[in-house]
């Protein structure tokens, strides 16, 4: 799996740095990026946790043949 982030949609809420520490950071912009783009660092669980609450979708889920899981 892989893990982007849309920065466009992003509001910073920090959320996702809560629910998966390793695979999120928020940056000087006050935006989420991924330092962890696979999520070997965590749980799957956990990512979804992530994805799902994230207040604007801006957390996407992609398998590794390139279809997006989620949103």
């Amino acid at each position: 799996m892989r893990i982007r982030v849309n920065r466009m949609a992003c509001v910073g809420s920090a959320i996702c740095v809560v629910d998966a520490p390793t695979v999120f950071e928020i940056d000087e912009l006050g935006k989420a990026i991924v330092v962890d783009p696979h999520g070997l660092t965590v749980a799957p669980e956990d990512l979804w946790e992530a994805a799902r609450d994230c207040p604007t979708q801006a957390i996407v889920l992609v398998n590794d043949a390139g279809n997006v899981l989620y949103p």
